[in-house]
């Protein structure tokens, strides 16, 4: 009788331990449920489950991974995938004891499921949902198996420095993935210096009437560099409407998310016009190395499509490829869960259990006991798969992010490039490049050419002056004088001249739009003060001033100046009058003084030499008389070297080729100044600089509204009575004419650019520096 109790006790025991999931004697059931929850009635959940059911097939077919266990999917149709709706339907895949979930389709539904994931401790794998913020702590059974936004938003940011733009335009769905996935666009723009200068967001189901008013607001912004962040199934619609509005020619860059690689993958091959609007646009595509899993993979992809599409072939795509490795990844997991002696079990929620009497069926909920270790187990995951090495890092991502950079152009795309967190931007595949030492520097990225909108390679501006922004208020001077510089054109409110040239070549440098207004000042009168409108600048009536205005130290104490693109410095300019030659000009070479010094040194030469060789040179003796005209005659005649008496005495000698070095450099002297009085015109002014009109008592003229009227009184010194302003080229050069005794002026102060352009139509006047 007792052992008829202990075999009882034994079957009870085994009948109890079991949970009712075809678990057999050991911890490994025969068959564990997982749910997949995507719209299968689109292209993108059609080639889902075409992959999820290739990979269970094999995995089925294959004793090596979990042996004789057999994994079942639960293909739940998420025909909402807007969030809360899609609630009942992740709650009827949990009723049936699923230890994993494959999905949701889009981050919004993520983000409201992870809730239940959490509770229910069943981990959710998504290689669709890319919301870089549902890698957060929040969601601790939340697992990507592809890789987040934040990576290719990476990749934008790179690209836009790459080719010089600092603003950016982002057009994105205004829900949880668009808004966290322009976030992180906007972070990483931040990081290399650039911005998004405009927002432009549309309801997750917009109407084609409010994708036009959106893009025509972006039509009227400054940026023409467009980031496109949408799904899959907006794509298409968001660029037709774009053509329609002509924003797909010359001078746009678009900047596509991998939505739209995704949409060229999954219906290849083309069907006729099907790239007719989207020609020049660069999309991402999460990249994938070439294997020999992959190229088998892919052989087979057209055998396993048909009978799943109409008419239309749907082509293998990222998503395709990371659906495929999910669920061998998942595989993978649950064999060394159990591996590792792990069972899986369920238990009630005590939460759920108080909920007396509802109608929503939720005390039918249970929890995965083992759930922890299962994510652990899918975090220890490292396989090679048709996507490449299959690993997570310690912040919960896939190693290697990398992107293949695809231009739309004619019926398909080509590669312009890559990118990889490692590598950067690079025309090499990044696997190339994991070996060799990261070379992150500007000169080590490099692309291909790309063909823009509009069908041309050469680089766009990246912005036009837009028709919705605010204009600098932009200050110009209205002189009457030196109109070459800076002048109003009669009749508008256009400028024009030198300085005005220049601001605009410098603007049209700027990888970005300034828009700005002229806005003259003055009366058209007198010239306005410099001065004055430097500091309107300091109270905000004026944003800048263009114009030929004079970096003083008083006014760069207020405004900040650009660097000065022509030479300063006053200038002083002076009539002169014109000497003509006569028969003394070969006197004019030196001054009186110089003469008798020359003539003095002659004699004392001519003194020296005879008293060093009278006593033993014959030519230097004789009578008194004879002494003195030979002394005379060698002294003089060494100016032209034709000396006849002979030196022999050493110290004579010694004498004689000093005194010849010198009578070189005099000859020299006296011929090179006497040529240039016989050859050139001779002016002469009695004001020789500065010094002189300091000395003097005469008038001196100045520009109105220059800064050297307080320069010569500040600085030189010269008395304020002296001054005589002056408005235009005219009034100077007859104030200089007159002179300073007719009710002239004796000299004429202004800037060196001023005065060079004053010389030159007036060739009577000589600057004097």
């Amino acid at each position: 009788m007792l052992k008829v109790w202990f075999l009882v006790f034994i079957v009870l025991s085994n009948g109890f331990s079991s949970t009712g999931q075809d678990m057999h004697n050991s911890t490994v059931p025969d068959v564990v449920n997982i749910g997949a929850l995507f719209n299968y009635n689109t292209t993108f959940g059609r080639t889902v489950k075409i992959a999820i059911r290739a990979a269970l097939e094999e995995l089925n077919a294959n004793p090596s991974i979990l042996g004789k266990t057999h994994l079942n999917v639960i293909l739940q149709e998420d025909s909402k995938y807007r969030g809360f709706l899609s609630i009942s339907e992740v709650l009827q895949v949990a009723t049936k004891h699923t230890v994993a979930i494959i999905g949701p389709q889009s981050a919004v539904t993520a983000h409201v499921i992870s809730h239940i994931a959490n509770e229910l401790q069943v981990p959710l794998l998504s290689f669709s949902a890319l919301d870089p913020t549902l890698s957060s702590l929040q969601f601790p059974f939340f697992i990507r198996t592809s890789h987040s936004d934040l990576y290719v938003m990476t990749a934008i940011a790179d690209f836009v420095d790459y080719y010089g733009w600092k603003d950016v335009i982002a057009f994105y769905v205004d829900d949880d993935s668009g808004r966290n996935g322009i976030e992180a666009l906007g972070d990483k723009l931040a990081e290399k210096r650039c911005r998004i200068s405009y927002k432009a967001p549309m309801s997750p189901e917009p109407t084609d009437e409010e994708i036009t008013n959106v893009l025509v607001q972006v039509a009227l912004a400054e940026s023409r560099v467009i980031v496109v962040h949408v799904n899959i199934f907006l794509g298409r619609k968001v660029f037709d409407i774009a053509k329609s509005l002509g924003m797909m020619g010359s001078g746009y860059v678009w900047l596509a998310t991998t939505f739209l690689s995704g949409i060229l993958e999954m219906n290849t091959p083309f069907p006729a016009g099907f790239t007719n609007n989207i020609q020049g646009v660069i999309t991402f595509r999460v990249y994938t190395p070439d294997s020999e899993l992959k190229r088998r993979f892919a052989s087979k992809w057209k055998n396993l499509t048909q009978g799943e599409t109409a008419n239309d072939p749907l082509g293998l795509s990222a998503l395709g490829l990371y659906a495929y490795d999910t669920v061998y990844a998942l595989a993978h997991a649950l064999d060394a869960f159990f591996k590792q002696g792990n069972r899986i079990t369920f238990s009630k929620d005590p939460k759920l259990s108080l909920l007396h009497g509802d109608n929503l069926g939720l005390d039918t909920l249970n929890i995965f006991n083992e759930g922890n270790l299962l994510r652990r187990s899918i975090y220890e995951v490292n396989m090679t798969g048709v996507t490449g090495t299959f690993r997570y890092t310690s912040d919960r991502d896939l190693v290697n992010p990398s992107y293949e950079i695809m231009n739309v152009v004619g019926t398909g795309f080509r590669s312009i490039g890559y990118w990889s967190n490692y590598s950067g931007l690079s025309v090499d595949p990044p696997e190339a490049l994991s070996s060799k030492p990261a070379n992150n520097s500007r000169a080590g990225k490099m692309l291909r050419p790309v063909i823009w909108p509009g069908d041309t390679t050469k680089k766009p501006r990246g912005w036009v002056f837009p028709n919705n922004g605010r204009l600098l208020k932009i200050g110009v001077p209205k002189s009457i004088s030196y109109h070459e510089f800076v002048s109003q054109v009669p009749g508008t409110d256009t400028f024009e001249g030198f300085c005005i040239e220049v601001f605009l070549a410098a603007v049209n440098l700027l990888p970005y739009a300034v828009p700005y207004k002229f806005i003259p000042f003055g009366d058209d009168h007198s010239n306005p003060s410099a001065t004055e409108l430097v500091r309107l600048i300091t109270t905000g009536e004026f944003d800048g001033a263009v114009g030929d205005i004079t970096i003083t130290t008083e006014r760069t104490k207020m405004v900040d100046f650009t660097q000065p693109y022509i030479e300063s410095g006053l200038v002083v300019v002076a009539p002169v009058k014109k000497t003509d030659s006569n028969a003394w000009a070969f006197l004019a070479p030196f001054t009186p003084m110089m003469w008798a010094v020359t003539a003095i040194f002659f004699l004392f030469v001519g003194a020296v030499v005879w008293i060093l060789e009278h006593r033993v040179n014959d030519d230097f003796r004789g009578p008194p008389k004879q002494q003195i005209v030979t002394t005379l005659w060698f002294s003089f005649s060494t100016m032209f070297f034709s000396q006849k008496e002979n030196t022999v005495s050493t110290l004579g000698r010694f004498v004689l080729i000093i005194w010849l070095f010198v009578v070189l450099i005099v000859n020299s002297s006296y011929t090179a100044s006497l040529t240039s009085i016989l050859t050139v015109q001779q002016l002469s002014s009695p004001i020789k600089g500065i010094e002189s009109l300091v000395n003097g008592k005469d008038p001196i003229g100045y520009t109105q509204g220059s800064f050297a009227k307080n320069y010569l009184i500040e600085e030189i010194g010269i008395n304020e009575s002296r001054l005589v302003a002056l408005n235009t080229p005219e009034e100077a050069a007859n104030a200089l004419k007159k002179g300073p005794h007719d009710g002239g002026i004796c000299a004429y102060i202004d800037e060196r650019a001023y005065m060079e352009l004053f010389l030159s139509t007036r060739p009577f006047h000589e600057t004097l520096r």
